[in-house]
């Protein structure tokens, strides 16, 4: 068990910020899953206790982004932006976590028009049914709850599953684009090495040639899965947003294309933000679902 004193850290703003699916309440705190790794996490105000062994710890010291200075970024947000000064204060234990890429790529394809809970279950499934499974320490378990968990799928173990079973989880036209990212990674035309040495923009520009990866899940793979917090992937929350908040108080040119409106707005507002624009992205989601709960629980995708 290790506890540290931590600032800009709150472990339930980071579980419900929509870039995870793996960490879910589990006793007093909340248990996460990572690759082959189990971790149990609890905070009292900045005290955060990982219930893991010194040689676990610089894993979820990664994870968990504990080295990146987020003060600075609250810092740095424009006083003149009163909703993002007030959507950072609100989210301001967010970090953005540093999750394994192939995971994350499954799991943004599957995140298009699904609720974060479905998203969830059918992460949990895919596990549970091709992954790997492993105990829960002993130490770890609570009453009542679950002696083992499931890793993910790698893309062999997934390769296994046929079109036909996937379309049976109901993972509907998603299964098509699972099938073929998990073939196109099988056989090396995706290749995970050589997409986690690129730069963001030659990580997008990889990303979108295959099925199923369009713009903003090549974002959101960019951001939760390369940790390239410049990407700022746009969802229907972040395009209300930029139309409720940003667009009244800009002059657009008449006529412009929807895509071209939210480009426009995002180099307007955020354009000073370089190198870190995805943590405000973070920042302004999370505050506009959390202010808005009871609507769809849609992702940043």
């Amino acid at each position: 068990m290790i506890q540290k004193n931590l600032s800009c850290f709150h472990i339930e703003q980071i579980a419900d910020s929509g870039q995870c699916f793996r960490m879910v309440p589990y006793g007093a705190g909340y248990s996460v899953i990572s690759g082959a790794h189990f971790l149990v996490i609890s905070q009292q105000e900045q005290t955060v206790t990982f219930s893991c062994t010194e040689a676990e710890f610089p894993f979820w010291e990664q994870y968990f982004d504990l080295k990146t200075d987020y003060q600075a970024f609250l810092d740095s947000v424009n006083p003149k932006d009163s909703y993002l000064k007030q959507a950072a204060e609100y989210g301001n234990g967010i970090r953005i976590l540093r999750q394994d890429l192939w995971e994350m790529i499954l799991t943004f394809i599957i995140s298009q028009q699904k609720t974060i809970p479905n998203i969830r279950a059918l992460v949990e499934l895919l596990s549970t049914r091709y992954g790997t499974r492993m105990e829960i320490p002993e130490n770890l378990r609570i009453p009542g709850g679950p002696v083992c968990y499931y890793t993910f799928p790698s893309p062999r173990q997934l390769s296994y599953a046929s079109l036909k079973d996937l379309m049976a989880m109901k993972l509907g036209y998603r299964a098509k684009y699972i099938k073929q990212v998990c073939d196109d990674t099988c056989e090396g035309r995706l290749d995970l090495p050589r997409l986690a040495a690129m730069d963001y923009s030659s990580s997008l520009t990889y990303l979108k040639q295959f099925y199923g990866i369009g713009e903003k899940v090549a974002n959101c793979v960019c951001l939760f899965g390369l940790h390239h917090i410049d990407a700022f992937p746009v969802d229907t929350w972040i395009k209300k947003i930029l139309l409720n908040q940003y667009a009244p108080k800009t002059r657009l040119p008449k006529g412009l294309a929807e895509a071209k409106v939210y480009e426009q707005l995002i180099q307007r507002y955020f354009s000073e933000y370089k190198g870190f624009a995805g943590v405000m992205q973070q920042y302004i989601f999370y505050y506009e679902r959390e202010t808005h709960r009871g609507h769809s629980a849609e992702t940043p995708t």
